[in-house]
């Protein structure tokens, strides 16, 4: 036994791995290298009082590569081979929370307000487009979708689309596939619930499935909204963009604010989250019709 180990104290010798896994410090350093990552590859901000959570969430992630520090992950990641690695620590540091019909204030003015003159539109023809953008596993859009099939049950017989996007593939994929669990079913409205999705015995027990009428006015796609340049053609009438701008940086959040302005088409409304605050030239561009409820200025 070599003299170093023979210092160390015995129980320090039978720690289970996991424990020594979590042991493994994020140092400051590692802590910048990951949030110029995160920075250069969506323009997300983390701060460095955000060491404990980084640290919680990417711990699995070095337990399953057997690594033994945040160094030699931060190495992998930036490795001209590390792509997917990026992708995956992007994926566990972004935020999912989401519900049915939350911050329901904006759901009311869907269905008061914004919806009614496009539903009327819509019956002479028009093309009309809403986005969720950061839509995470799709409450969100398919809340959108019941409140225009309230209105328009015949809807899917109408030009009338939800483009709903996220970072987080795997988001979208549980998006698309519209599939829930019963603890997520129980806060649904009753009316939604009944309505509009299917109960189901799955192998991961009880789940709630979205109607194929739900599902066939939304579409899931992927999107970093931090990218160069976003590749939808047409403009929207409606813009969802709630607790997400948030966690860019300020000059992004500028740019972000500016970017929907120009896919909206006036008098179109932008909803925002409840923490967020418009900045930049688009700030002249909105005017305020509700709490975090903007419409663009046609004049």
């Amino acid at each position: 036994m070599s003299a170093n180990l023979a210092r160390q104290p015995s129980h320090s010798l039978n720690l289970p791995t996991r424990l020594m896994k979590d042991a493994i410090p994020l140092h400051d350093a590692d802590l910048q290298r990951i949030a110029r990552i995160l920075d250069q590859d969506a323009g997300i901000f983390v701060s460095m009082e955000k060491n404990s959570l980084v640290h919680s969430r990417l711990i699995k992630i070095l337990r399953t590569l057997n690594l033994s520090s945040f160094k030699e992950y931060c190495d992998l990641v930036e490795a001209p081979a590390g792509k997917e690695l990026r992708r995956e620590m992007l994926m566990a540091l972004t935020t999912n929370l989401t519900r049915f019909f939350r911050e329901a204030h904006h759901f009311e003015h869907l269905l008061k307000e914004a919806l009614p003159p496009l539903i009327a539109k819509a019956k002479l023809g028009e093309r009309i487009r809403i986005w969720s953008a950061g839509c995470s596993n799709g409450q969100e859009p398919y809340s959108i979708a019941a409140i225009i099939l309230s209105l328009l049950p015949e809807a899917n017989n109408y030009d009338i689309k939800i483009l709903a996007s996220d970072i987080d593939c795997n988001m979208v994929a549980h998006g698309r596939i519209g599939m829930y669990s019963e603890e997520i079913a129980e806060k649904m409205p009753d009316n939604l619930r009944n309505k509009h999705f299917q109960k189901v015995t799955t192998e991961n027990g009880i789940q709630y499935a979205a109607s194929e009428r739900l599902k066939k006015l939304v579409s899931f796609r992927e999107l970093n909204l931090n990218a160069v340049s976003w590749p939808m053609r047409g403009k929207f009438q409606i813009i969802f963009c709630r607790n997400v701008v948030i966690y860019f940086n300020a000059e992004t959040q500028k740019t972000l604010w500016n970017n929907f302005r120009d896919m909206l088409c006036g008098p179109g409304y932008l909803y925002i989250g409840h923490s967020e605050r418009l900045s930049g030239q688009s700030v002249d561009k909105f005017e305020s019709v509700g709490t975090t409820t903007y419409r663009l200025k046609t004049h």
